[in-house]
């Protein structure tokens, strides 16, 4: 029996008029689309949390408040004449720095310096006057002693004379005297009358004398004072001609020219004294925090943002608004409620660099930190 050998079995072909079968299709997200959603998204957060920082709100929220509402502050003081006359000589330029007592220009002095020989020479006068009135009141004195002492001898020679007089009465009329004698005597007790009588009168014209140079020695001391006092009036007159500084500090421009006639009062030119502080206006929900002694710091525009330190020195007793000359009025009309500013005025630390580039009126940016009590 012959042996069948198997026949490998060969798969059906397929014809060549029919198509593969699809494949199945799976959806994928464009990359372009995914991106521009994520960007989406950090754009909104990155500006909800700009929001957050801006109004400082949680989770910003910060110790530190600032305002760009601060100015560097100082005093400024007008140079000006206390007399009038031409301006002689100018002894310093625009913006200069000085110092106490420096001379910044004088003036005419001609007139002011006879003034005060016009005034000595009257002091003089109203000086020899007084002693002259002294000298008289010396010599009343003097006249009241003679007076006086004429007087007692005056009533010594009545004494004497009423005496003779007596015994010569006496005599006369005993007999043992003659009436010559007794006529005698009764003329020399008149002439004693008469001299005490005389002395008398001439102590009290002494009296009425002095009583009167006394008087007239008042009226000559107050005209010596005001001889003395106008003296010294022509003298400060003529310190004024020389226009010094009173302090330390910087000039502004010096509008002053040399000829030029002034009066007293005039505006010739600035002083900037070397104290500089800031006066930053907090609004009100920001000054809540604030005490004196906390640590603070500004940046300053006109020099590049160059940061300086400061403290807290004190804080305004009201609003601003309040130091306005004209104030506003809510109880009348429509209210809109407007957040007021409390100025802060921040003492500068010493020492720093560029400190004496800050002038009165620069703007700064305030910082104020409310959790320190110290300077940085």
């Amino acid at each position: 029996m012959n042996a069948v050998s198997p026949v490998p079995s060969v798969p059906p072909t397929r014809p060549a008029d029919e198509a593969p079968p699809p494949q199945q299709l799976q959806w994928q997200p464009k990359i372009s689309s995914l991106l521009t959603r994520v960007f989406a998204v950090a754009l909104v957060g990155a500006g909800m949390a700009a929001i957050l920082a801006a109004w400082q709100l949680p989770p910003f929220s910060t110790s530190v408040v600032k305002t760009d509402n601060a100015y560097v502050r100082g005093r400024t003081t007008v140079i000006s004449p206390q007399v009038t006359g031409y301006i002689r000589e100018i002894s310093v330029k625009d913006y200069a720095g000085i110092r106490q007592g420096d001379v910044l220009m004088r003036i005419d002095d001609r007139v002011y310096r006879a003034q005060v020989a016009a005034a000595r020479a009257d002091l003089d006068i109203a000086g020899s006057n007084l002693a002259n009135n002294e000298q008289a009141i010396a010599q009343r004195q003097l006249d009241i002693t003679t007076a006086e002492a004429k007087t007692a001898s005056a009533n010594a020679q009545l004494v004497k004379a009423e005496a003779d007089f007596k015994r010569a009465s006496q005599l006369a009329g005993q007999g043992s005297g003659s009436v010559s004698a007794e006529d005698a005597t009764r003329a020399a007790r008149s002439v004693a009358v008469a001299a005490v009588q005389e002395a008398a009168a001439g102590r009290g014209s002494a009296e009425q004398a002095l009583k009167a140079a006394s008087v007239n020695e008042k009226a000559l001391e107050a005209y010596v004072e005001s001889a003395r006092a106008k003296l010294q009036l022509t003298e400060i007159n003529l310190g004024y001609t020389v226009v010094s500084a009173p302090e330390d500090g910087k000039l502004s421009d010096v509008s002053a020219r040399q000829g030029q006639y002034v009066t007293n009062g005039s505006q010739l030119m600035f002083l900037v004294p070397k104290s500089r502080w800031v006066i930053a206006n907090f609004k009100e929900a920001q000054s809540a925090a604030i005490r004196p002694g906390q640590r603070a710091w500004f940046f300053v525009d006109a020099l590049a943002g160059a940061r300086f330190d400061g403290t807290v020195e004190d804080i305004s007793p009201a609003a601003g608004s309040e130091f306005s000359v004209l104030r506003t009025d809510n109880a009348i009309g429509n209210f809109t409620k407007i957040p007021q500013r409390i100025a802060v005025r921040i003492q500068i630390d010493d020492k720093q660099p560029d400190i004496e580039r800050l002038g009165p009126g620069m703007s700064v940016e305030a910082h104020v930190d409310t959790t320190s009590h110290s300077a940085p």
